[in-house]
């Protein structure tokens, strides 16, 4: 990591740190500073609180870290791996391949029956489809790639394996019941709040396998910047790089999807935000500012969706694209040039 880093690095982990505490701050009740303190440390006088911190606000704050850093370490490695600034997990068919999945569970049962369903519809079994759906999609995705040396044209194709899981899911949705469509709208929404302990430590466990294949990419994702024929000439297996960096990026997309729902923005803009920040194409500094400035980013954003002091939830999908896009578009006018 570079010296001139270094004080960027500490700002940020602060800024992190902060959101953190706030993040669990805030909400339909208000709890002070010094009680999350007593409550992450230790027991408050309050038990009250105790229950709010640790059963609700403390794993929806660690789901919201996964969540915005590893959308962005996805975002990045899609990004680095076409040579595209638009690519991204949403772009590319990912959360696209995730949704369709939950939706042949949520709403298959109009057309396979309710013993079907029942036996299908459960947390893991969600999880699963969309870990699936996202990782088939992907690799249809890359295999048309090696036919199709354009980026712009693999772009395309990325969206239309959107347009085509959007179409099964059409006729999905046209078979079934209200309360099922109604289930499945609300898992789009997104929420980071619906995890339990037991959810968020097998969440966690299949994020940081994909946490882990990202920085062993971190060679590879240099090489592919300079293009194939020099990443060869480094001596970097080009097919077993590619391989690692989209069962990485599925892992982490795809169930990020299925436990939170698919959140837009953060894949796409966060590289795009921590490039014009820290002016490297370097990814061992980018894999880790990314990390930070996903969570940061999202903890923000949650944060707003609570609309603190009252008892409104906003969609946290809206939330990240209403504030988020904004300040990217301010960025990028007043940089002039997108670097990458």
């Amino acid at each position: 990591m570079k010296t001139n880093h270094t004080y960027s690095f500490i700002i940020l982990i602060a800024i992190l740190l902060f959101c953190f505490v706030l993040n669990i701050s805030l909400g339909s009740i208000s709890i002070p500073f010094s009680e999350v303190f007593e409550s992450l440390f230790g027991t408050t006088q309050n038990n009250t609180y105790d229950i709010i911190i640790n059963k609700v606000r403390l794993p929806k704050a660690i789901t919201a870290i996964m969540v915005g850093s590893g959308l962005g370490i996805s975002g990045l490695l899609m990004q680095t791996l076409f040579r595209n600034p638009l690519a991204g997990p949403f772009v590319l068919g990912i959360s696209s391949g995730a949704s369709l999945g939950v939706a042949i569970v949520i709403l298959g049962s109009g057309l396979f029956g309710g013993i079907f369903a029942t036996a299908l519809i459960s947390k893991w079994s969600v999880v699963i489809a969309a870990s699936l759906g996202s990782f088939l999609v992907l690799l249809a995705v890359i295999a048309v790639s090696h036919k199709v040396r354009d980026t712009m044209a693999i772009l395309i194709i990325g969206l239309m394996f959107g347009s085509i899981t959007a179409a099964v899911v059409s006729v999905l949705s046209y078979f079934s019941s209200p309360e099922q469509l109604q289930q499945y709208i609300f898992w789009g929404f997104g929420s980071l709040s619906n995890l339990s302990w037991e959810e968020l430590l097998i969440f966690f466990g299949i994020y940081a396998v994909g946490l882990l294949l990202s920085i062993a990419s971190i060679k590879g994702l240099n090489s592919l910047l300079l293009g194939d024929n020099y990443a060869k000439s480094l001596g970097l297996n080009l097919k077993q790089s590619r391989f690692i960096i989209i069962v990485a990026t599925s892992l982490i997309a795809g169930t990020i999807t299925a436990f939170a729902g698919p959140i837009a923005f953060i894949g796409l803009a966060i590289p795009h935000l921590t490039r014009q920040i820290f002016k490297t194409t370097n990814h061992k500094i980018l894999l880790p500012a990314v990390f930070l400035f996903g969570a940061i980013v999202m903890l923000i954003c949650d944060s707003i969706a609570q609309v603190p002091n009252s008892d409104y939830t906003l969609p946290i999908n809206a939330i990240t694209a209403l504030v988020g896009a904004p300040v990217v578009i301010w960025l990028l006018v007043r940089q002039r040039k997108m670097m990458f």
